[in-house]
């Protein structure tokens, strides 16, 4: 069985490394350098804590292998789990954390309802008196994205897997194949030279809905600018903190090495939209370094002001480091499209800010479509793209 897949992020390298594992000729084609995408700039978030059963279930099915992954992949990947704590400022967001809970509680999920007392327990130096209730679960937490990526590269390559950089795919063919229906896809051309294979994956990211153009199929992938800084706090924020999200205001902070933050959200205008700086970043054509990388400073301040409105670690004294930004690729429902959308392609796209945490689940689904017709890991029919023409969509609410 021979494959292509299209994106060297971690959402590629996984599905590469799953399907060699189980004997497929996997090829990945990056354009430009591994994990320039998206990966290299995630924050690396890694939680359960989601609103939608679909997205717990491939949390729990990616955590068994973040859990495992040094002893698995002989690589340290600085795992840690502080937790998530969200934090609701409205009674509405309050009284979805509680249908929330239970349901995560009945998928074996540990996350507690805490009221804002509760909450400092976990994050001292929460500002109580602005919220209502929180979420917190002991399981969530971080890793590194880099180390991460390179451990899949590592493990996909010693599978048998190619991986080629600097290869961009420029088609995907299209025809009847055999006893495949008609219009199936049976290979690509990358590097100038065409090669035919069983089954192309679409694995690119923000890009997604360019390849996806390739194959005369439409999806609804948009690119995202998102943005991040490393902060210097008034106070020093424990590394016992959890990665903390101000939910109603879109501000979240995660502690970093001693004593600085990773602070970012997605609460300014310019920045949802990809105007201004991120302009840039809503263009499906655009090349993988074709968007500013720089920090905005003026939505930098306001990231740290607003982390100040959250937790007294921040306030005017605090210092920014340095940031950088990076790309979302965004659906109407903040959910992926998994799926084989016609005979021979099949789509791993989408993911709204959660495909470094959903890449390990992601992979085996991936192999699972390719290699034998179904996804049985997770039930994955909730993410096909038909959901945006019938309206069935599946709204996450809790995106940070």
């Amino acid at each position: 069985m021979d494959v292509a897949v299209v994106g060297g992020g971690i959402v590629g390298l996984a599905s590469a490394y799953y399907l060699a594992e189980r004997g497929a000729d996997a090829t990945v084609y990056e354009k430009g350098s591994l994990g320039s995408g998206s990966t290299e700039r995630s924050v690396g978030g890694i939680r359960t804590q989601f609103s939608t059963p679909v997205n717990v279930d491939l949390s729990l099915a990616s955590m068994d292998v973040w859990e495992s992954f040094e002893a698995e992949f002989d690589t340290d990947i600085a795992y840690r789990r502080p937790g998530y704590l969200f934090a609701a400022r409205e009674e509405t967001t309050a009284r979805a954390f509680e249908e929330q809970v239970a349901m995560q509680n009945d998928r074996g999920v540990p996350s507690v309802l805490l009221d804002p007392e509760e909450a400092t327990d976990h994050c001292p130096g929460l500002r109580a008196e602005a919220f209502v209730a929180a979420t917190y679960s002991p399981t969530d937490g971080f890793a590194d994205p880099h180390l991460a990526l390179q451990g899949f590269a590592a493990a996909a390559r010693e599978a048998g897997a190619e991986i080629l950089t600097k290869t961009g795919v420029t088609e995907i063919h299209r025809e009847r194949s055999g006893t495949r229906s008609d219009d199936a896809v049976t290979g690509v051309t990358a590097g100038g030279e065409r090669w035919d294979v069983d089954f192309v994956v679409n694995a690119a990211g923000p890009w997604a809905r360019r390849v996806a153009a390739m194959a005369d199929i439409e999806i609804p992938v948009a690119p995202k600018r998102r943005q991040i800084v490393v902060v210097d706090p008034e106070t020093p924020v424990p590394e016992d903190v959890p990665l903390t999200v101000d939910l109603d205001t879109g501000s979240h902070f995660r502690p970093e090495r001693e004593g600085a933050a990773l602070v970012g959200g997605h609460f300014d205008t310019g920045d949802e939209a990809g105007t201004a700086a991120g302009s840039e970043a809503d263009d499906p054509e655009q090349d993988p370094d074709g968007f500013d990388r720089k920090i905005d400073l003026d939505w930098a301040a306001e990231a740290v002001e607003r982390a100040g409105d959250c937790a007294t670690y921040f306030g005017p004294d605090s210092e920014i480091r340095r940031g950088w930004a990076g790309l979302y690729a965004v659906t109407p429902d903040h959910h992926p499209i998994i799926e084989e959308t016609v005979p021979g392609f099949v789509q791993a796209v989408g993911f709204s800010g959660h495909g470094f945490q959903h890449a390990p689940a992601t992979g085996r689904i991936v192999a699972e479509l390719v290699l034998d017709g179904e996804a049985s890991l997770v039930d994955v029919s909730p993410l096909g793209s038909d959901r945006f023409e019938s309206g069935d969509l599946i709204e996450e609410r809790n995106v940070a």
